[in-house]
C-alpha cells in the first residue's frame, strides 16, 4: 500500500534532494494522517458514545487531535520550503522543527485532558459493563490501522529525513498501545465483571504524555544545535581525503538547517604548495560538495611543515604525550618556532565533551611532560573541545 501511494501522488520520488518532492512526500503523508484520523475519530467517538466506554471515547478524541497534527505537519512542510531571504538567508527549513513542537504540544493538551477525564470517573466510578461489540470491533480495527500508519509515515521519514514526520509516526505507534489499553479495557469489562476503564484511561493518557516529551526533547535538541550525526562527519571527511594534496583536517563543523548542511573545515596541506594551487585545490573542495551532496562547505587551508626533520621530530613527540594522557586526544596545527635558549611548540589539542581531565588540567599535564623530555623545549598548546565527532 505504501510504495503504491508513493508510486501514485509523488513524482521522481527517488530524488529525494528536490525540494519539489520532499513537499510531495510531505504532502501524501499529512493527508493520509488526517484522512484516517478522521475516519477513525468518527468511528470511536460514535463507539464510545454508544456504550459509554470513557477509554473508548477518549481513544477517538486522541484520533481527532491527530488530524491536527496531521493539519501542522502539512503546513510546517510548505513553510520549509520556502526559499532563502534577506531575512532567512538559510532558508527556511528549521519551520519543521516548529512544527514538530506543535504536535508536541498537542499531544501533551490532550493527555492532560484525557487523565482529567480518567481520575473524575475514578472518583465517580461506573458500575455497569462498557461491553459493546461494535466497541471491540472498532478498537481492533484502528490497531491494525494505526500500525500501518506508523510503518508508512517512518517510511516516508526515513525517505526526507523529516523530524515531523518521524514526529508523526512516533505518534501512530503510541496509538497502537493507547487502543490496544482501551481494548483490554472493555474486554475486561465483559468477562471479569471488573470496569477499569478509568484506570486504563490514566494509563493511555501518561503513555501519550511520555510520547510526546520524547518528540519535544528531540526536536528542541536540533533547534538548540545538537552535535552532528557522526555518519555525516565521517562522509564529509571521506570526501575531502579523496582530493589529492590533502594531508589532514580538523575543527570541522556542521550545522543542519532541516536537511540541508553548512559546514566548515581547516584542511591540511604542505607547505611547500604554491598560494595558487592551495586556492584551486580549496575551491575544488567546495566545488564538489556544492554539486554532489546538500552540504555547503566552506574550506580553510592550514599549511604543514613536513620537511623538517627536527619539527617533524617534535610533533611526534608532542602527539604522543598527547596520545598517553588519552588515546582520544587529537592534535592539530603544530608550527615551531625556534629562538636562542628555548623552542617554542604551538599546537591545538581537541578533547571530547565526556573527558574527565578539564582543559586546565590538561594543558598542564602536556607543558610538564615536554619540559621532563628536554627542558629546552617549551609547549604552548590550546585546549578546544572537539565539536565535530
Amino acid at each position: 500500500m505504501t510504495h503504491l501511494l508513493i508510486k501514485l501522488f509523488v513524482r521522481d520520488s527517488k530524488n529525494t534532494s528536490s525540494e519539489k518532492v520532499r513537499i510531495a512526500y510531505g504532502n501524501l503523508s499529512s493527508v493520509v494522517c488526517m484522512v484516517v484520523n478522521l475516519l477513525l475519530a468518527a468511528a470511536k467517538i460514535t463507539a464510545g458514545a454508544l456504550s459509554g466506554a470513557i477509554s473508548v471515547l477518549a481513544d477517538g478524541l486522541n484520533n481527532l487531535s491527530d488530524c491536527g497534527s496531521g493539519a501542522v505537519s502539512f503546513a510546517g512542510f510548505r513553510m520549509a520550503a520556502k526559499p532563502a531571504d534577506k531575512k532567512h538567508p538559510f532558508g527556511h527549513q528549521r519551520s519543521e522543527y516548529l512544527a514538530a513542537l506543535i504536535v508536541a504540544m498537542i499531544i501533551f493538551v490532550l493527555a492532560a485532558e484525557l487523565l482529567i477525564e480518567s481520575v473524575s470517573q475514578l472518583v465517580t466510578p461506573v458500575t455497569e459493563s462498557v461491553w459493546s461489540v461494535l466497541s471491540v470491533a472498532v478498537l481492533s480495527a484502528s490497531i491494525v490501522v494505526k500500525l500501518w500508519l506508523f510503518l508508512f509515515n517512518r517510511s516516508i521519514a526515513k525517505r526526507v529525513d523529516s523530524q515531523v514526520i518521524k514526529a508523526t509516526a512516533l505518534d501512530s505507534l503510541t496509538d497502537c498501545l493507547a487502543t490496544l489499553a482501551a481494548l483490554i479495557a472493555v474486554i475486561v469489562s465483559r468477562f471479569a465483571g471488573v470496569n477499569i476503564d478509568g484506570y486504563m484511561g490514566i494509563f493511555v493518557a501518561l503513555f501519550i504524555a511520555f510520547a510526546g516529551v520524547g518528540v519535544f526533547r528531540e526536536t528542541i535538541g536540533k533547534l538548540l544545535g545538537e552535535a552532528p550525526d557522526p555518519e555525516i562527519t565521517k562522509k564529509i571527511r571521506e570526501r575531502i581525503f579523496m582530493h589529492g594534496g590533502v594531508i589532514g583536517l580538523h575543527d570541522l563543523m556542521v550545522h543542519s538547517y532541516g536537511h540541508k548542511y553548512y559546514a566548515s573545515v581547516h584542511v591540511e596541506v604542505d607547505s611547500k604548495m604554491p598560494m595558487m594551487q592551495g586556492h584551486d585545490l580549496a575551491d575544488t573542495i567546495e566545488r564538489d560538495f556544492a554539486c554532489n551532496t546538500d552540504i555547503v562547505l566552506v574550506v580553510h587551508l592550514d599549511p604543514i611543515v613536513t620537511y623538517d626533520p627536527k619539527c617533524n621530530a617534535c610533533r611526534e613527540l608532542v602527539e604522543k604525550i598527547v596520545k598517553e594522557i588519552d588515546p582520544s586526544f587529537g592534535v592539530h596545527d603544530f608550527r615551531m618556532v625556534d629562538g636562542i635558549s628555548h623552542t617554542n611548540l604551538i599546537f591545538d589539542v581537541a578533547i571530547p565533551f565526556e573527558s574527565k581531565l578539564s582543559p586546565q588540567e590538561v594543558k598542564e599535564q602536556i607543558v610538564r611532560r615536554v619540559r621532563e623530555y628536554d627542558k629546552n623545549l617549551y609547549a604552548v598548546p590550546t585546549i578546544e573541545r572537539n565539536i565535530s565527532e
